[in-house]
């Protein structure tokens, strides 16, 4: 795979991140895009982009090219998507402007994707579509998930000011086919990324890295915005660390009877949310930010695919109807 055109599609705090170590790798063996929008992309366009990594003693300046329209750009050999779950449907048209035959589209998502079914071979329930996630088939008619290279992301990250960026730790990044290959393709964007200094793995079980994330997504992004607690907060009391543990066990059951393989027990998986850290959760950074929350990939669906799976989630079910509603009065007072 030649990999020479390269757009970075929402280049918020993670694609922005990613963009900048890219232009910063690639210089004249290719080109690095990004879309963005409003204050953050006024910043880019007039001063670049400034990337300061954890423990880093000077920030990473970069310059690129900065739209909010993506058909101003070339067709792309490579796009990787920073939005959000509930971001994505809205802007299948312009990632789909980028495509042509042969293009991939890493796709760098929290939760449940909607291209998750997608030839899927433990589930019993292969090519099975989500509306909640892909209104009206949009993502899988225009994109298709034949394209899309799925990405989990252990990496925190804030847009601290317009055009700047801030890590708050390594971070690294599993990617993966829906299918299960370890394809060309797979491997060509697997070294591409590890040469511009990103912590790069790549798997043929995907989805059992998208559940083991999802266990934490799913129990700490929704309590963090309900209480407004960081996650050494959250860890610290016991009624809400034995929460977070309930919603483990649900993300489990939920997960094994798809087909999912988990390598860390709740236990283990509780003692390392111990260490992590005073960090602000991604639901909790929109819950202050004014902005609407990532409620379905990571909740919402677990609920769904409880249904589906008549596993029980009691608890995940009530925390959904919370969280929900607490969208709601923020979104109405922003």
């Amino acid at each position: 795979m030649s990999i020479k055109t390269i757009c970075i599609y929402g280049a918020g705090a993670l694609g922005g991140a990613i963009a900048a170590k890219l232009a910063n790798r690639v210089g004249n063996d290719a080109t690095v895009s990004v879309v963005a929008r409003g204050a953050h992309l006024e910043a880019i366009r007039s001063r670049g982009l400034s990337l300061r990594e954890a423990d880093a003693e000077t920030p990473l300046d970069v310059h690129l090219t900065a739209t909010d329209d993506p058909g101003t750009l070339p067709p792309q050999d490579l796009v990787i998507t920073g939005l959000k779950g509930h971001q994505l449907p809205p802007a299948a048209e312009g990632i789909a402007s980028l495509l042509k035959d042969s293009t991939r589209v890493v796709m760098i998502l929290n939760g449940i994707p909607w291209w998750y079914f997608h030839r899927d071979t433990r589930s019993g329930h292969a090519e099975l579509q989500f509306d909640e996630l892909d209104p009206n088939s949009r993502l899988w008619r225009l994109i298709g998930p034949e394209r899309v290279i799925g990405c989990v992301a252990y990496q925190g990250a804030e847009v601290i000011n317009p055009g700047e960026i801030r890590l708050s730790n390594k971070g690294r990044f599993v990617l993966g086919e829906p299918s299960g290959e370890m394809s060309p393709n797979l491997e060509a964007i697997g070294a591409l990324m590890t040469s511009a200094g990103l912590s790069i793995t790549t798997t043929p079980d995907i989805r059992d890295e998208i559940w083991s994330k999802l266990m934490g997504n799913a129990a700490f992004n929704p309590i963090s915005a309900l209480t407004r607690a960081v996650m050494t907060d959250i860890m610290a009391d016991p009624a809400l660390s034995a929460m977070v543990g309930k919603v483990m066990n649900e993300v489990r059951a939920v997960g094994e009877a798809l087909g999912a393989r988990f390598t860390m027990t709740i236990e283990q998986r509780l003692e390392h949310s111990r260490h992590v850290g005073a960090v602000r959760t991604s639901m909790l950074q929109d819950l202050i930010g004014g902005k609407a929350l990532e409620i379905t990939p990571l909740i919402g669906m677990l609920v769904a695919l409880g249904h589906l799976t008549a596993a029980p989630i009691p608890v995940s079910e009530t925390i959904l109807a919370l969280v929900t509603q607490l969208d709601r009065e923020n979104r109405r007072g922003s």
